[in-house]
């Protein structure tokens, strides 16, 4: 089972959604996108604060089911339907509406790619909008397929510096580098094999596709 879940981001940043496969869970206004879309919506998440009341009973009559939280909260809506999706041990999280807006959501967003790190789980997490996919990987051996789409490959330190990064079938290779926090020398790599390799033996990386 792969879960999908889209918030409110701006709809010109959202890829074709009838392109991912799984259950779809929306957050806040991006519970009316997926209805539009004609994409049933097993769980609706958040205060709601962003739609209008004849809008909330509209997405109330075409969900699964609808949880409401209030506004002053200790938590995100997003970071609420993210717990719940964890929880349900999918093979994959995608979140789509997520960027673009305002800078200090989309950073809590990013961070949130660290949260099955935080409770001991595998789940893979994937923030995608029209232009980007974005990830974190542990320390260890990763592999990357090829995707002509997201030619642009960036390795970003998130969580302490990186050590031992070696980069194989790539047009700008590595061997046991050492990255510093603050490093932008693995910005904008590219594959040149169908399938690259990624190891390093401490930290964690933020792995960003990219198009122009």
């Amino acid at each position: 089972m792969e879960i999908n879940i889209l918030a409110g981001g701006p709809l010109e940043l959202i890829p074709s959604l009838h392109s991912y496969s799984g259950e779809w869970i929306g957050v806040d206004r991006g519970v009316l996108t997926l209805i539009k879309e004609g994409i049933f919506v097993e769980k609706a998440f958040g205060d709601f604060d962003s739609v209008e009341e004849e809008e909330l009973a509209f997405i109330n009559k075409h969900v699964g089911e609808l949880l409401t939280f209030p506004p002053e909260k200790d938590e995100t809506d997003m970071e609420i339907a993210i717990s719940w999706a964890i929880k349900q041990a999918p093979e994959k999280i995608r979140i789509f509406g997520a960027t673009g807006g305002r800078l200090d959501h989309f950073f809590a967003n990013i961070q949130l790619l660290f949260k099955p790190t935080a409770l001991h789980e595998t789940v893979p997490i994937e923030i995608i909008d029209c232009q980007n996919i974005i990830s974190l990987i542990q320390a260890g051996t990763h592999t990357i397929e090829r995707n002509d789409e997201y030619a642009y490959i960036s390795f970003i330190p998130f969580h302490g510096e990186v050590e031992g990064l070696t980069l194989v079938g790539f047009k700008y290779p590595l061997t046991l580098r050492h990255i510093p926090i603050h490093s932008t020398l693995c910005i904008s790599n590219e594959l040149i094999s169908d399938i690259g390799t990624i190891s390093f033996s401490e930290g964690i990386l933020m792995v960003i596709r990219s198009r122009d």
